[in-house]
This record gives structure tokens, C-alpha cells and sequence, in this order.
């Protein structure tokens, strides 16, 4: 039972956290201020696994026993996002960090917030992270056991499902195909390519590209080999 719980839920995560940044990278970012849409995250497909991660925990730590400790259910509730908060927080911190040090790729850079740590976590995104907690408290997780009851008595949708963890997997080994040129780049040229802006940068130079050579070339490929693209992006 907990597995299938942990599975729907990761499934749904990643693609509500995909949704969620895709509305915020395009009417509040402030590191997207010509406010195009853009397809956040490592991955290509519509999911973010670290919300899917993110969600299964929020299951778990909600059977948190912290009546036992706080009296008032007003602060039984407070100090409970709050331990949601700085798990997630944590979460995302331990993640920044493995692709940093490992990869040698930023995913996301918090750099402009007050209190940041290393541009990887920050007050500012832990207090949205306390804000999500409760809104999954009140209005996901009472609901979760009647959404596995429906989830596994339709065959179809769980088909659906078995689609999104195969694609997932196909995507992952594809786009960790790609880190891994992007780290020898990176250690090359010792330097940690941050991932959104190299995003945002190579689609700038693939436009420019299509409109030289669509006047020239009209029927030639647009594309450069990758690190033709990372030599014209991050000189």
C-alpha cells in the first residue's frame, strides 16, 4: 500500500511542481524578465522529480506525532509545516549541492535572495515551501487515500502512470547523457554552467541561428553541436 501511495504521488508531484514553475518562471521570476515560457527543471519532459520527491515526504512527515510535544492545534499545525518546510528545504539543498559538486551544473540560483546559502536554498523559497506544506495538509492529503482507491480500480489510468515512469526513465538516461558533456565542459574550463541561464542562452542562439540560416541555408539544419553551443554561449 505505502508503495503505491509513494508511486501516485510522485507521479502527481512532478507534474503539478512542473506546472507551478512553469506559471512562476513566466509572470514572477525575476531571472526571466523578457517573460517567455520556459521549461523548467533537468529533465525535458513536463515533470520535476524534486517535487514528486517532495510530496512523497510530505506524506510521511504528516503522521509527524508533534501533538506530543505542542499544545494548541494552531501550533501543533505551525510547527508542523514548519518541519515540512526545512525537510523540503533540505531536500533541495542535498540536491543542489550533488549536481554542483558532481555535475558541475547549478539548477537553480537563489543567489539575489537575502540569506541564501550558496544560491542553493533561501529564506524566501522556505517560507513558499511552509506555504505549500499547508495547502497539502488541508486539501491534498485528506484526500490521497480516495485518489489511491480510484487510481488503483482504473486500469486505464494506471496504464498512464506506467507510461510516465517509462518515459521518465527514457528522459533521465537521455538528459544524464547530456550532463555528463556538460561536466567534462565544466572541468574543463573549471567553471559551474548554471543550468537556466545555459537553457535560456542556447535557445537565444538557436533563434539566431534559424534566422541566419533560414536566409542563407532555408533548408539546413538550425542546430550546433553541443559544445560548438557551449563555446558561443558561455565565452
Amino acid at each position: 500500500m505505502l508503495f503505491l501511495v509513494l508511486t501516485f504521488l510522485f507521479f502527481a508531484g512532478s507534474l503539478i511542481g512542473w506546472t507551478l514553475e512553469v506559471f512562476w518562471r513566466r509572470f514572477f521570476s525575476k531571472n526571466n524578465p523578457s517573460r517567455r515560457w520556459i521549461n523548467p527543471g533537468f529533465l525535458h519532459g513536463p515533470y520535476l522529480p524534486l517535487y514528486g520527491l517532495s510530496l512523497s515526504l510530505l506524506f510521511m512527515l504528516s503522521f509527524v506525532p508533534v501533538e506530543r510535544f505542542f499544545p494548541g492545534t494552531i501550533m501543533q499545525k505551525t510547527v508542523l509545516f514548519c518541519v515540512m518546510a526545512l525537510c523540503i528545504t533540505a531536500v533541495e539543498y542535498v540536491g543542489g549541492l550533488i549536481f554542483i559538486k558532481g555535475m558541475k551544473l547549478k539548477l537553480w540560483d537563489y543567489s539575489n535572495c537575502w540569506g541564501n546559502i550558496q544560491g542553493i536554498i533561501c529564506p524566501q523559497y522556505t517560507f513558499y515551501w511552509w506555504l505549500l506544506s499547508g495547502v497539502y495538509y488541508f486539501l491534498i492529503h485528506p484526500k490521497i487515500l480516495e485518489w489511491l482507491y480510484w487510481f488503483t480500480n482504473h486500469l486505464a489510468f494506471c496504464l498512464v502512470v506506467g507510461f510516465f515512469y517509462g518515459v521518465f526513465t527514457v528522459d533521465l538516461c537521455y538528459t544524464l547523457n547530456i550532463a555528463a558533456k556538460l561536466r567534462s565542459y565544466a572541468k574543463e574550463k573549471q567553471l559551474v554552467i548554471r543550468y537556466e541561464n545555459l537553457k535560456a542562452l542556447i535557445q537565444q542562439k538557436n533563434e539566431e541561428l534559424r534566422e541566419k540560416r533560414h536566409f542563407v541555408f532555408p533548408l539546413k539544419s538550425n542546430r550546433l553541436p553541443l559544445r560548438e553551443l557551449l563555446k558561443e554561449v558561455l565565452r
